[in-house]
């Protein structure tokens, strides 16, 4: 029997739930919410689409494949999904004392206390999640023995994109190597695309997935103006929290779509655009976490199962003139994403990248690729 401290979680309705630790033994307080997903959590923590929440896993065991090690560099991780964790605590029923895998360089508990980021198991994760889908996600605050209380948090209150950004711009000319600051951004030799990518709070594997289809990627900040360069084609990052916060880079993206160039966006940059074309966003009740989210393309019998995270989404009734929605969930009928009817304009609120999950819909990438090359 391993020896662990008592825990306890207590929802914003006075809710209790009783487990252990195994992560950091401090107090945190977020968002819960949760997710269906059965693989991933190292995906999952560093995703920063997390920030501010804390994360409940309905696969009953965690930490069985230990952790990856953090190969790579800050701006572009080999294995993880960002350069820290982004949750504020991760809940599971059972917590795998002992892992094993070949990529393994530590264990999860390891990770989350040197991140300092608090981990509970011995929670009825079922009873949980149950709750939190009929009353939806809610506020919550984690107690380690002795540690001390704290206040509710909400992270839905702040500019969560300003926090999970990249502070400075930066190119990508290929996977491996160093980014470079904008100041040395030159035309490219070989005629190579050259994408300007906003970050909103990127998953790093959406920085992979451009790299490997040979263009060029600069990555800037959240609010940056990106129309100050030359760019062929324009890709908006996911990210975390509320999507009225980003304004600016609504403002951004709608004198970007003057130009008529290609532009994409996933998640949080599926509700940016829609933003800027007019459309309104809304909270969902519980939102979408996991890896086996059906959606269709509209206008077809093409069905996918896609890898979400997100807690608002676009208001189809809302999309002006020119505009309609590309995917629609198949589960609750929500949007799934955007087009325009004439322009090279598309988005997915779904994660074609996946990472973790499947990786149906990472054609979307090639489709994004060949209408820079028109």
């Amino acid at each position: 029997m391993q020896a662990s401290t008592d825990a306890v979680l207590i929802l914003e309705d006075g809710t209790i739930f009783r487990g252990r630790s195994f992560g950091y033994e401090d107090s945190a307080a977020g968002e819960v919410v949760f997710n269906t997903a059965m693989t991933g959590y190292p995906e999952s923590l560093t995703d920063p689409s997390y920030e501010g929440q804390i994360l409940v896993t309905t696969f009953p065991q965690l930490g069985n494949y230990g952790v990856p090690p953090a190969a790579g560099n800050d701006a572009l991780k080999d294995y993880f999904e960002g350069s820290r964790i982004h949750c504020r605590a991760i809940i599971a029923q059972d917590y795998a004392f002992h892992h094993s895998h070949w990529l393994a360089d530590r264990s999860l508990a390891q990770w989350l206390k040197d991140e300092k980021i608090p981990g509970l198991y011995g929670i009825d994760t079922r009873a949980l999640t149950k709750h939190l889908r009929e009353h939806g996600s809610m506020l919550g605050k984690i107690i380690v023995g002795d540690s001390k209380d704290l206040d509710f948090y909400d992270p839905n209150a702040e500019n969560l994109i300003a926090i999970a950004s990249c502070k400075e711009p930066m190119v990508f000319e290929s996977l491996g190597a160093e980014p470079k600051p904008l100041s040395e951004l030159k035309p490219t030799a070989d005629g190579r695309p050259t994408v300007a990518l906003v970050d909103c709070g990127i998953k790093h594997n959406i920085i992979r997935c451009l790299l490997r289809r040979d263009v060029r990627v600069v990555r800037v900040p959240w609010d940056y103006d990106f129309n100050t360069f030359e760019w062929d084609g324009l890709f908006i990052s996911n990210g975390p929290g509320n999507p009225d916060f980003a304004g600016a880079t609504v403002e951004n993206i709608r004198r970007a779509m003057t130009a008529g160039k290609p532009i994409c966006g996933i998640c949080m940059g599926n509700q940016l655009l829609a933003k800027a074309a007019g459309a309104k966003t809304y909270k969902l009740k519980y939102g979408h976490r996991s890896h086996n989210q059906p959606v269709r393309r509209v206008g077809t019998n093409q069905c996918f199962v896609t890898s979400q995270n997100h807690g608002f989404a676009v208001d189809n009734d809302t999309l002006p003139q020119g505009w309609e929605p590309l995917f629609i969930n198949m589960n609750d009928g929500t949007n799934e994403g955007i087009r325009h009817t004439s322009l090279p304009f598309f988005s997915a609120q779904f994660h074609p990248e996946a990472s973790s999950g499947p990786r149906d819909t990472e054609f979307l990438f090639d489709e994004f690729i060949a209408l820079l090359k028109k």
